[in-house]
């Protein structure tokens, strides 16, 4: 009995010994196995019930051990049998038997920690696409169009949820896209802050949509007062200004530096760029902004002109060239210009529409081209200037232009308006200056508004129309030459036969004589800020003169200015962008 016992355990040892591999076969087979498994062979052996992730092998000397797993499923911790190394004292059961359907080559809970450990790639990235499903099956144009068309403010907090949306927001493409579209809101720019008496550089925007003020940090500008802004498409150049040398920071103009560089600020963007700077320092300069034709004269054409001073003058659309004939000499130097450009030289409105037309088109084959001129203001030894500089945006240099007519007087106030940069000076006298051709006009209008010194006349501009905003003293009802009240009107000047009417009055008194009034398409925006009682008080009105009765009506009150010096009435410059 003891010796058939002994040759069974031998028989049975012979078997176990013929189930060894090496490990080298074990690693073999579950590559095999793994490579089938991601082929699709997870689902024949699922339906078998037999998981192939572990390797159905029984080996001595540490190999792995057998034991059932009679669950359906291969993570069922409840269904699956004790392994042999938990029975103790017992030998390898059931190892051929029919019961179970599948085998477990681990240790109880070694199985889950290697299952989780080999899939967890497979979970990172299962997770990812179900996060970014939305990009997946959202191409970049459709997301263009739809991030084009929110509100500033909405855009700028879009660009913090990805780089990528940052990226297709900031390009020149969705730039323009945006600049062309109509999905756009006027903004106003309030520069020239001053608190506690230096210049802090904040820059206040004002949503005319929705009436929310935001304040804008500009480093760049600390210490810098005095400057003019003028707006270029989607950009505000900061021209010109003054800095203290003594107290960096403070509006001190007992000792200061007159500044020639430009800055170019993007909203859109929020960057900051440097431009070629001017040819002359200035502080207060006149600026206006016009867009040329493609075939604009290049740098030495209006380095050739600036030599030749001389000035024309326009009443009724007659030349003083002709009016009196003896000036033979002047006629004949000037004659071919003259008879070139009189049909065209100042009041002729459809004649400059043509060439808007004419300048648009071929503007429409290739980018836009736009120019910014600085005339007057007021030189490093505190001198007024009557020189005048042109930038061409596309070949980012200044070139100096004629200066503004003889005895004209120093230049207080300018606007663009059809081609023409139209300037009025301090002796009530107008001039334009042609900036496709070149050269000054004296214009001369009848009647002229009559207007308070102390209060500087403005020029603005909406959709070719010529507007001027002047103070005057209002006759009390019933007494005749009694100046009871002073009143700011709102003129036109008719460009084809040079007279002036009235459009419209202001609500407001004039407590501001340096209030500040620029003109987009058909709007006029102004803003007040004057110190009354100890307090600093802005206004922000908006005229609309497309209709006819031309009304004022208030978009903001007061909501600036409770932090700010007196001094930043004078140091204020304003600026409008559709964003």
């Amino acid at each position: 009995m003891f010796s058939e016992r002994l040759t069974g355990e031998q028989s049975i040892c012979q078997d176990f010994e013929a189930l060894s591999v090496s490990k080298r076969l074990v690693r073999s087979v579950s590559q095999k196995l793994k490579k089938k498994y991601k082929g699709g062979g997870e689902e024949e052996d699922g339906v078998r019930g037999v998981s192939m992730r572990c390797l159905t092998l029984y080996g001595r000397g540490g190999g792995c051990k057998v034991g059932a797993d009679t669950g359906d499923e291969f993570g069922d911790p409840s269904s699956r049998r004790k392994s042999s190394s938990s029975e103790e004292g017992k030998g390898y059961k059931m190892i051929c038997g029919t019961e179970e359907t599948g085998v477990d080559c681990f240790s109880y809970g070694v199985k889950e920690r290697f299952w989780k450990k080999n899939n967890r790639k497979e979970f990172e990235l299962e997770e990812s696409v179900r996060n970014s499903r939305m990009h997946i099956f959202l191409p970049d144009d459709i997301l263009e169009m739809c991030l084009v068309r929110l509100p500033l403010t909405s855009l700028m907090t879009a660009r913090l949820v990805c780089k990528k949306w940052r990226y297709l927001t900031t390009t020149p493409r969705f730039l323009q896209m945006r600049r062309e579209g109509s999905h756009q809101n006027p903004w106003l720019f309030l520069f020239g802050a001053v608190k506690g008496g230096y210049c802090s550089g904040e820059i206040h925007a004002l949503d005319v949509s929705l009436g929310q003020w935001r304040r804008i940090d500009a480093d760049i500008l600390k210490g810098r007062f005095m400057f003019t802004v003028a707006s270029m498409q989607d950009d505000i150049y900061i021209v010109g200004g003054c800095s203290s040398l003594t107290s960096f920071g403070r509006v001190d103009r007992s000792s200061f530096k007159t500044h020639k560089g430009v800055l170019a600020f993007s909203p859109l963007t929020k960057s900051w760029r440097k431009v070629a700077s001017m040819k002359h320092a200035r502080s207060l300069p006149i600026l206006g902004i016009s867009e040329v034709s493609s075939d604009f004269p290049s740098y030495q054409s209006h380095q050739n002109r600036q030599d030749r001073r001389f000035s024309r003058s326009r009443i009724g659309g007659v030349s003083d060239v002709y009016e009196d004939p003896h000036r033979l000499s002047l006629r004949r130097q000037y004659r071919n210009a003259i008879d070139e450009n009189d049909a065209s030289m100042l009041p002729n409105r459809k004649s400059y529409k043509f060439l808007r037309q004419k300048s648009d088109q071929s503007n429409t084959k290739g980018c836009r081209r736009f120019v910014l001129i600085a005339v007057g203001g007021i030189g490093s030894w505190e001198e007024p200037l009557d020189s005048g500089e042109i930038f061409d945006s596309v070949s980012n240099k200044w070139t100096e232009i004629q200066k503004v007519p003889v005895d004209f007087g120093i230049v207080c106030s300018g606007v663009v308006c059809n081609g023409m940069f139209y300037v009025y000076s301090e002796t009530d006298k107008l001039a334009g200056y042609d900036i496709e051709r070149g050269y000054w006009i004296r214009i001369q209008t009848t009647p002229f508004p009559s207007h308070v010194h102390e209060y500087p006349p403005k020029l603005v501009s909406c959709n070719g129309r010529l507007f001027m905003l002047s103070v005057s003293w209002c006759e009390g009802e019933g007494r005749i030459g009694r100046r009871n009240k002073a009143v700011r009107k709102l003129w036109e000047l008719d460009l084809m036969y040079l007279t002036w009417t009235e459009v419209s009055v202001h609500p407001d008194a004039p407590m501001d004589w340096n209030a500040a009034f620029v003109g987009d398409r058909n709007l006029i925006f102004g803003v007040e800020m004057f110190k009354i009682f100890g307090q600093v008080l802005d206004f922000l009105t908006v005229c609309d003169v497309s209709d006819m009765r031309a009304n004022w009506s208030h978009i903001s009150r007061n909501h600036v200015t409770h932090e700010l010096d007196a001094s930043s009435c004078m140091t204020k410059s304003l600026a409008v962008l559709h964003l």
